[in-house]
């Protein structure tokens, strides 16, 4: 159940509102089952002998109160033993006009009118287990532990100079500061059963100037891999007290680093930190960040928030382990089969970093077999001990790095330890745990390469196996790749791997792996690769009659929650085994179940856009601009003009505004030398352009290109030209992605637009229109690439492919007037530049209300009814390119069956 159900069951609760049933309306607008309220009711689970008072063991202690008395009398009871002992969440009095509440764990306190209860419903989430861990990275105990161990490992590195010789000395170091991580957790958590013992026997038993503390820990770390039965006789009375550990934390013998007396004084300061409250889900990743200089200033920005894996772990699986569950509520047998079933599945990450998503994973199956034994145990007469059947055995991954490798077998170690303390919390006297000492294998996590790793060795998977893969692979694209990715691409994908992002690896492998068997595979990615020229690139690879996108989510902000951290935009994409099961599409909190989902991410086939010379619509030829490859010798800047203006009044006819990109966009003011061939006698007798002609040349001829040699003995072109002496329409070929529209505009013949943008000439004014419209954004977004987070803009993959319906004369003429408006409404504005016109948060409003009415106009010349999201649009554009694809294609061919017949072939 989630907030939003749980909101919605308390507001009902006020629909048909009855005193004596408040209390159980209440527990089950909580998810609190109806067999369990039934026997609350005959007094079977009612731990009060008092009438009119409800004491249910771990949840709840009520009773009515008198007005004037409420917050006096919650306090007592908080403190009362006959209640505490039976250690209930919440006490909660009312009058029925007024409700005051306590929450005896966190000690807080609720005063409301008992009618806003709805307002305040998350007060009681604890009741539907919604605590079971933090979803905020805003955990003092989180941040305060990550800083004082930063503090600790640059005392220990300043202390051992020697401590990064190796890569043995740095998986040591990792080691060791797992091995105390443990320590400190043990000791505040029951798993040491006497409080703080390790800190107090650290600080009792080594000197103050840290000097024998290496050998204290030494030992100490021994003892804790020997059992009691094999250790020494003569071991002293103070290491006696430490239980046997095992479990390979303390297996291998290493050497504890030096300390000097600030190591030691920052060593027991960690140790009275409260490690209990530690989130080991969040806590692996901010400590992975202490030993990596660039993140340090960021403690705590650095993991995966519990809100962002949900979103690929419900879809993937979850959601449909919770329906089976539902369909099955009230048949213990089935409920028993789906315990077997959680207890066989594998849970696989091959780039689990310090393990995010499988201990988050391995929460929510821990927590989805409580409420399945809760139900059990509620429709037994008889109920019986229960046990927790999920092993960290099930649970795999691989990573690259020594020290996240060990932070993620430490922190599912903990998280077991965090589950089994809720277990046995929830299922009140029913529920156990065995203890977690001496320590068992903590996962299948192992050290590597995962896109050199054989994934079937590192987690096996037959026909019996049900499987899921899982995780946030690195993404970066074939600019940004280091050496050995490039490598590990080739590794992987043998030929055409060089504009691939390194993801796709993940993907690959992943693809390969679940094909034919009962698994499915999920990964968060950068949202290019299902963008631009890069789709063609990668999904080929991985898509086919066997496999298909079985669920995705559309672009969104990956963030935590951490003060002033932006984010990055990615997707999530699941694959499975092709399959009539039903496919789904998220965008933002809404769910679409589609028949098919294409690389693109949108509901459409799987046809993926390939770039055309030539426009699909009845569009005029779209050009790159004028390139000029000179050394930048036929480029002035506006103070270079007026020199050469100023010393040769002439040369003016051969000077013109060069405009691209940038200029178009942030207002530069730029200009070229521009001289016919019949004019460079007359031109090269002003000195400054005679010179600047020579050095053209010269930057040419010592070029390793022959095309550019080849154009040495023609100083005064461009070594690229396109200008038409006409109008023209300029479109950026690079824009930022946060603009709603792509500034585009007319220059007159007497501007040549630079090869940083693109350019139509002799353009009407309706084309401006189309290719301003939203609708036309909405394609380039999807199938124009990027460059970093800014959008590009591809002549053959967005222009030429556009598909827009032939309209008439009048469609046209009106069309006109939308763009005029336009120009119009900038032209109101001279002293902006286009970025301050365009920027989303300064846009003045009339311009906007005129690029709408513009939309509008544009969109009623594909249908008449409007669209209402831009993923309705996109899936309406290759819908229609689809079948302007197909119709071209057929008309081809008919027109050469004609030719041919004709000739009598």
């Amino acid at each position: 159940m989630n907030s939003k159900e749980i909101e919605s069951n308390v507001k009902q609760i006020f629909e048909d509102f009855s005193t004596g049933e408040f209390i159980y309306d209440l527990l089950l607008a909580y998810g609190i089952s109806k067999t369990s309220i039934t026997r609350l009711k005959k007094g079977d689970f009612n731990l009060s002998k008092v009438d009119g008072e409800v004491l249910y063991k771990k949840k709840i202690f009520f009773k009515t109160g008198e007005s004037n008395k409420l917050l006096s009398e919650i306090e007592n009871i908080s403190v009362e033993e006959r209640i505490t002992k039976h250690s209930p969440r919440f006490a909660i009095l009312t009058d029925y006009k007024t409700l005051v509440a306590k929450d005896l764990k966190l000690r807080k306190n609720l005063d409301i009118k008992i009618t806003e209860l709805p307002k305040y419903f998350d007060f009681f989430l604890p009741l539907a287990g919604s605590e079971v861990y933090n979803t905020s990275n805003n955990n003092q105990a989180d941040r305060d532990a990550a800083y004082k161990m930063a503090q600790l490992y640059d005392n220990l590195v300043h202390a051992n100079e020697n401590i990064y010789n190796s890569k043995e000395s740095i998986h040591e170091l990792n080691i060791f500061l797992s091995r105390l991580l443990f320590c400190f957790f043990a000791e505040d958590t029951e798993i040491f059963k006497e409080e703080s013992i390790f800190t107090k026997t650290l600080s009792q038993h080594t000197s103050e100037d840290g000097f024998d503390t290496h050998e204290f820990l030494d030992k100490l770390f021994e003892v804790l891999n020997t059992s009691e039965k094999d250790r020494e006789a003569e071991l002293p009375e103070y290491l006696k007290k430490f239980p046997h550990v095992n479990g390979g934390l303390f297996r291998d013998p290493i050497d504890a680093p030096h300390f000097t007396f600030k190591a030691r004084k920052t060593l027991i300061e960690l140790g009275d930190l409260n490690w209990k409250d530690i989130n080991p889900d969040i806590f692996g990743s901010m400590i992975q960040a202490v030993v990596l200089p660039e993140y340090r200033s960021d403690l705590g920005m650095h993991y995966t928030s519990v809100e962002n894996i949900l979103k690929l772990i419900r879809p993937l699986f979850l959601d449909e382990l919770y329906e089976e569950f539902e369909k099955h509520n009230d048949n213990s047998k089935q409920l028993r089969k789906q315990i077997n079933r959680l207890s066989k599945i594998k849970f696989f990450d091959p780039a689990c970093g310090s393990g995010n998503f499988l201990i988050i994973t391995y929460k929510e199956i821990r927590l989805l077999e409580i409420k399945i034994l809760q139900r059990i145990i509620d429709l037994s007469q008889n109920p019986t001990l229960e046990f927790t059947q999920i092993q960290l055995s099930q649970f795999y991954g691989i990573e690259l790095d020594d020290f996240a490798h060990e932070m993620a077998i430490l922190s599912l170690w903990l998280a077991e330890h965090q589950m089994n303390k809720v277990f046995v919390d929830m299922l009140f006297d029913y529920g156990r745990s065995l203890p977690i000492l001496p320590l068992k294998e903590a996962g299948q996590i192992q050290q590597g390469n995962a896109t050199r790793k054989n994934w079937n060795e590192v987690c096996p998977i037959s026909k019996e196996d049900e499987v899921y893969i899982i995780g946030n692979p690195p993404y970066n694209g074939s600019r940004k790749q280091n050496q050995e990715q490039k490598d590990d691409l080739k590794f992987v994908f043998r030929t055409n791997f060089k504009s691939l992002d390194y993801i796709a690896s993940w993907f690959y492998k992943g693809a390969q792996y679940i094909k034919g068997n009962n698994a499915k595979c999920a990964f968060v990615s950068t949202n290019s690769i299902c963008q631009g020229d890069l789709v063609a690139h990668t999904w080929p690879r991985i898509l086919s009659e066997y496999i298909e996108i079985g669920f995705a989510y559309q672009s969104f902000k990956w963030t935590n929650n951490a003060k002033g951290n932006a984010g990055v935009t990615v997707i999530i994409v699941g694959l499975r085994n092709t399959s009539t099961e039903p496919k789904a599409i998220y965008v933002d909190r809404f769910r679409k179940e589609v028949k098919n989902i294409s690389p693109y991410l949108i509901e459409s086939s799987n046809l993926i856009i390939q770039g055309a010379s030539k426009p699909l619509s009845k569009f005029q030829e779209m050009r790159y601009g004028n390139m000029p490859n000179d050394g930048g010798n036929l480029i002035l800047s506006l103070s270079e003009k007026k020199e050469l203006v100023s010393a040769s009044p002439n040369s003016i006819k051969w000077i013109k505004e060069f405009i691209g990109a940038s200029e178009f966009i942030k207002g530069n003011l730029r200009y070229c030398l521009w001289i016919p061939d019949n004019e460079v006698e007359e031109a090269s007798s002003v000195p400054d352009i005679k010179e600047r002609l020579g050095k053209v040349t010269i930057h040419r001829l010592n070029s390793t290109e022959k095309s550019t040699r080849d154009k040495a003995s023609h100083p005064n072109q461009f070594y690229f030209s396109s200008h038409l002496e006409t109008d023209s329409i300029i479109v950026p070929s690079v824009s930022s992605e946060r603009r709603e529209y792509i500034p585009i505009g007319f220059l007159n013949s007497n501007t040549i637009i630079s090869n940083l943008a693109l350019v139509v000439y002799n353009a009407s004014p309706w084309l401006f229109a189309v290719i301003s419209s939203k609708m036309h954004m909405v394609w380039m977004r999807a199938v124009s690439g990027k460059m970093k987070t800014d959008y590009r803009y591809s002549t053959k993959l967005c222009y030429n492919t556009f598909p827009f319906p032939d309209i008439s004369t009048k469609q046209k003429e009106n069309l006109n007037l939308y763009v005029f408006a336009i120009l119009d409404e900038r032209a109101k504005y001279p002293e902006k530049t286009m970025a301050q016109l365009y920027d989303p948060d300064t846009m003045p409003k009339g311009l906007k209300q005129a690029h709408k009415e513009l939309d509008e106009a544009i969109e009623k010349c594909y249908r008449l009814q409007s669209f209402t999201t831009d993923t309705e649009r996109l899936e309406y554009l290759f819908r229609l390119y689809e079948e302007m694809v197909k119709k071209d294609t057929l008309f081809a061919k008919q027109k050469r069956t004609v030719k041919r017949n004709n000739n009598g072939k």
